[in-house]
């Protein structure tokens, strides 16, 4: 298996679809840990990436893994990792390193329940609000949510795009269930496949700001060894990315890199409605639990409830907007998702008390079925005609 993408239709897990989606977008470096349920992108890495001229490496543990994906992309790689949820926890303080350095990467998490080891081998949906906010500090992330083998494939392809082009770390939020699921994935020729890359460095070497916003509010990258005079730090820095420890220049730094992805939200945000035009109950979900909801919709409406589906492809940024406006024409919301209540909370949020909103969820190891969905449609209904 020595081609660069395998081209045409197979059959694959949705962890191989991962890992030959990565390829197609040119990543070439992959630093990881193995952890179920994700190993399977990682030995299919270490497997693939020699026949493209790339380079595997297994680090000592999470923290060291993010360290090297950070470093891979500074030399101009395009770069990964990919974990489950006590390797995503441990990554968090060098995803926030690339954050404040803008360093373009992308990191797969194959979610399994928690917290600590939990379930290992059984899937959930619970590191939803760990992606927000799991770094400290304030700051914007994007996250993706794959729901078959073939949106892995797609969905790590997004996900190098828009790192490349707003210079940030991407999370692809999948589960056990889609990592694990085998399916047909077709594989487009190479040349059908879009690819972006960053904005490079240009002009004078000795005057670069590497920090310096572009028009879309993006700062070009100087690739480590082209003798662009360079400096990077976590500290708050300016321009220059030199540190300065002040006020002014932590509200310059922090304003800019939230910036550049609230500015290009219609961009970013992606989503997708399924029979909405008249639905009066809209069940929003993502990833796994968007399977069984599709299947709850067409059962629903088998028994007379216009029940319709809005699939959350960006789960951060969150559509609140969107969430918002539907609100206004519907009699109530239903958030599926296999946690107690994390999405649900920014559902509720955005909703700001138009209507009811509702939770169909669970603390792990199973998926949501369609029956336990419609059962709590013809609840509401029965509550609020």
């Amino acid at each position: 298996m020595n081609a660069a993408v395998l081209t045409g239709e197979h059959f694959m897990t949705g962890d191989v679809a991962c890992a030959e989606g990565a390829l197609a977008a040119g990543c070439r470096f992959f630093g990881g840990y193995p952890i179920t349920p994700a190993t399977e992108i990682a030995e299919r890495m270490a497997d693939r990436l020699p026949c493209v001229g790339g380079i595997y490496i297994q680090m000592e543990d999470e923290i060291a893994s993010m360290a090297a994906v950070l470093g891979a992309s500074c030399a101009g790689v395009k770069s990964m990792t990919a974990t489950s949820g006590p390797g995503f926890s441990l990554m968090m303080e060098n995803l926030g390193l690339g954050l404040v350095t803008e360093t373009p990467c992308v990191v797969v998490n194959v979610q399994r329940a928690g917290p600590s080891t939990g379930l290992p081998t059984l899937g959930a949906q619970g590191d939803m609000m760990q992606a927000r906010w799991g770094s400290h500090g304030h700051y914007e992330i994007i996250a993706l949510a794959p729901a078959s083998p073939q949106e892995m494939f797609y969905h790590t392809i997004m996900a190098f795009n828009l790192s490349e082009t707003y210079r940030l770390p991407v999370l692809v939020m999948a589960d056990e269930v889609t990592g694990h699921l085998s399916e047909k994935v077709v594989i487009p020729e190479p040349g059908a496949i879009k690819l972006k890359n960053r904005p490079k460095a240009k002009g004078r070497k000795d005057r670069f700001k590497p920090f310096q916003a572009g028009p879309n509010g993006v700062a070009p990258m100087a690739i480590a060894g082209e003798g662009y005079g360079i400096h990077v730090t976590g500290l708050t820095h300016d321009e220059r990315g030199y540190p300065v420890m002040t006020e002014g220049a932590q509200e310059e730094m922090m304003h800019r890199i939230v910036a550049k992805i609230r500015d290009n939200l219609d961009d970013i945000i992606q989503t997708e409605s399924y029979r909405m035009d008249d639905a009066e109950i809209a069940i929003i979900s993502y990833g796994v639990s968007s399977r069984s909801s599709l299947a709850a919709v067409d059962e629903a409406r088998e028994q007379g409830i216009k029940a319709g589906l809005l699939r959350l492809i960006t789960v951060w940024p969150f559509p609140e907007q969107l969430v918002n406006k539907l609100a206004d024409r519907v009699r109530a919301l239903v958030t599926v998702e296999i946690n107690l209540g994390q999405i649900h909370l920014e559902v509720q949020r955005s909703a700001a008390g138009k209507v009811p909103v509702h939770l169909v969820g669970h603390t792990g190891g199973t998926v949501i079925s369609p029956d336990t969905i419609v059962e709590k449609l013809r609840e509401i209904r029965s509550t609020h005609g």
